[in-house]
């Protein structure tokens, strides 16, 4: 929650920004499922507590059918450029090629500049594909970018 609020900032409404809250948002997601279709989290633990993690699944979209996807990945922003994102990003690679996927894609909200920097850094390609979707209740644009697994 304070990665987004720290890095949306600008890009999202302040006062969306400001009402979240992590209770909320702790319910929505999955730790530990042994279901393959559905999505799963990893976390970065530091000082016994979580920094950051990454979400992965299988791709949404009719023609993501054959691929992963990174659902998210966000650290706590006291903790940026420590390495935990690189991390996270490496271990989410690494599952979903666990999983069998040959290939991946990611969305990055439209303007988030920091985060396009981060995953070109990896080997992401933005593939020129772009939707518009609701998440958490507000409307955003988001482009896919995509990339091959080891």
């Amino acid at each position: 929650m304070r990665s987004w609020q720290v890095a949306y900032r600008g890009l999202l409404p302040d006062a969306y920004l400001d009402g979240l809250r992590p209770d909320e948002r702790a319910k929505r997601y999955t730790f530990g499922s042994a279901d393959p279709t559905q999505p799963v989290t990893l976390v970065a633990l530091v000082e016994d507590a979580i920094r950051g993690f990454a979400t992965t699944a299988l791709a949404r979209g009719p023609e993501a059918a054959d691929k992963g996807e990174l659902a998210g990945l966000y650290v706590d922003p006291d903790w940026w450029g420590r390495g935990i994102g690189q991390a996270l990003l490496t271990a989410a690679r690494g599952r979903l090629a666990e999983q069998g996927f040959k290939s991946a894609v990611l969305w990055v909200l439209d303007g988030n500049l920091r985060a396009r920097r981060f995953y070109e850094a990896d080997g992401w390609v933005a593939d020129g594909a772009h939707r518009v979707e609701e998440v958490w209740g507000v409307r955003v644009g988001e482009a896919r970018f995509a990339r091959s697994l080891p």
